[in-house]
């Protein structure tokens, strides 16, 4: 998938005795978005836009050793390795130099092949390395401008986490002209250097700067156009992202003292083997606690009490990706934990009155989050008519923000209708769901939006859910009602066995349980989302009862 940036010139960060000025520089090619406003809550602002930073630059994927340099020492020494190795073996050494020399010849041949690859490579390597690591980056963060916020956005290198940073409007003590909007900005290292410069005695000056767009066509020399090819990878874990922030969660709220307690412990000590969790022990009204494998130690926090309905053990892997808030805690109100279960995404949201940084982990590092499970298969599902879609989003571009509340009242349609809309444009990359509000916002992630269903098959699931519905192998079974929850049961023929499925669905038709005989399931549970056959159940279910379409919109 191929994008262009184009900015005029590059942002930049200047600092004198009375005030640091940061300007981000916009894409040019998007719609004009801008925003100047002086920050009022400076070390805030700092600390949190510092781990966004972190957030871009993180990067805990396996990286083996360079050892070009030990190899060509050992073939340099070859000849003279093998003479001491092989001094007395003189019965041998007609045969061993006969070897030697077919080895030396092909040794020969092969390094004239490849030594110019391996040469460009190593320095290609060592420069992105030591002097150049903004190569690594693959996208420049997003940045929204709307009425009520404005948020950066970013993804690691791995994949595995991501970084949001909100700033309401009532954190800048002077706002100047502003239009809403989403645009990529201009990033840099150096930019990084310049946070750390912010002082609290010291204006600090946030902008967006819209002179970019007000540029003559006899300017364009100034541009500067970035070509990225971007990995469908990276563009579907911005999908799922929000998809997984919507789904239902264990919501903890712990004291920052009590977080950087848990980071201290990590950090104090290097596991050797697993298991390498954080298991969150968690009873209604009672103090969290949380135990370290793989020593067992267990931390209970007397000041955090979890509050939720039930009583829960989820444990997180990753652990390490979470030093990321580290420097954030020293100046946090508060961190919400949002757990969604064992071995599913987390979030950690940190307030700091104004400010609020999210990071978001998939469910181990290198499960990255275009891996880490179809989360839109678990989002409420249904077709929704084109005309009927269009209504539901342009309520919400008036908004920029709402619930699905509001946009159902505003609409007139079912809040189930108007949800599955939403979940329609959240895979389109035109919204997202804002854990911290918890509404829905206007957010088109790229210039032109995503055709329908472009990255909607990221595994087979829900493709061979429409091959069985389609080869007429799903019937369904009873429907069993508890409270609000209805649990579905059928039966599925796959390539000559029969299985038997259930999914468990909430009052807002969300996926939040089942089960499978297959092999998927067995291995992944709903870590990875679920899996063909449930999905084919829960159609049928909508298609058969509900009188609802078996196919649904991507």
């Amino acid at each position: 998938m191929n994008f262009v940036h184009r900015y005029l010139g590059e942002s930049r960060a200047v600092s004198d005795a009375d005030a640091t000025r940061l300007g981000f520089v916009p894409d040019t090619l998007r719609e004009p978005t801008y925003f100047a406003g002086t920050v009022a809550r400076h070390l805030p602002f700092r600390e949190a836009i510092s781990a966004l930073h972190h957030v871009v630059v993180s990067d805990l994927r396996f990286k083996p050793k360079d050892r070009t340099a030990y190899f060509a020492w050992l073939q340099a020494h070859e000849q003279e390795l093998l003479a001491e190795a092989l001094a007395e073996k003189d019965s041998l050494r007609a045969e061993i130099e006969a070897l030697r020399a077919e080895h030396r010849d092909i040794a020969a041949r092969s390094d004239a092949v490849m030594r110019p690859f391996y040469d460009a490579r190593k320095r290609y390597f060592d420069y992105l390395y030591r002097e150049n690591f903004d190569a690594w980056i693959v996208l420049d963060p997003v940045i929204t401008v709307h009425p009520d916020e404005v948020f950066f956005e970013a993804f690691s290198l791995d994949e595995s986490s991501y970084g949001r940073l909100s700033c309401d409007h009532d954190t800048f003590a002077r706002i100047g002209d502003m239009a809403c909007g989403t645009t990529n900005i201009d990033y840099s290292h150096a930019l990084y250097d310049e946070f750390q410069k912010i002082r609290s005695y010291r204006d600090t000056e946030l902008a967006i700067d819209p002179t970019g767009f007000a540029v003559q066509t006899s300017g364009e020399a100034a541009y500067r156009e970035d070509k990225i090819e971007l990995p469908d990878s990276w563009m579907r874990g911005f999908l799922q992202v929000s998809s997984a922030m919507a789904q239902p969660a264990h919501v903890v709220d712990l004291h920052p003292v009590d977080m950087h307690a848990i980071l201290t412990r990590l950090a104090a000590r290097r596991e050797r083997h697993g298991p390498r969790a954080l298991r969150f022990l968690l009873e209604p009204d009672r103090p969290v606690s949380v135990l370290i494998e793989p020593w067992n130690e267990r931390l209970t926090f007397r000041r955090s009490i979890y509050r939720g309905g039930e009583a829960a053990e989820i444990r997180l892997w990753g652990r390490r990706r979470l030093a990321i808030l580290a420097r954030t805690l020293p100046l946090a109100r508060s961190v919400r934990l949002h757990l969604l279960g064992t071995g599913l995404p987390s979030f950690a949201v940190v307030d700091f009155g104004g400010l609020r940084f999210t990071l978001g982990l998939s469910g181990w590092t290198a499960n990255d989050w275009s891996r880490a499970g179809q989360f839109d298969l678990l989002a409420p599902r249904g077709e929704v008519e084109a005309d009927t879609a269009a209504r539901v989003f342009a309520a919400l571009r008036r908004h920029h923000a709402a619930g699905t509340g509001q946009l159902a009242a505003e609409t007139g349609l079912d809040r189930s209708t108007v949800e599955a809309a939403l979940g329609g444009y959240v895979q389109a990359g035109r919204a997202m769901f804002d854990l911290d509000k918890r509404v829905y916002r206007l957010r088109e992630l790229t210039r032109e939006p995503l055709a329908p269903g472009a990255l909607r098959f990221a595994s087979e699931q829900e493709a061979k859910a429409d091959r069985f519905l389609a080869a007429g192998l799903v019937t369904l079974g009873p429907v069993e009602q508890a409270g609000d929850r209805r649990r579905l049961s059928g039966t599925v023929l796959d390539d000559g066995r029969s299985l038997t499925p259930a999914v468990e669905l909430d009052s807002d038709d969300r996926m939040v349980g089942g089960s499978c005989q297959c092999g998927f399931y067995t291995h992944n549970r709903l870590t990875r989302g679920p899996c063909a056959h449930m999905l084919a159940v829960r159609r049928f279910f909508h298609a058969q009862v509900e009188g609802k379409p078996a196919r649904w919109q991507a």
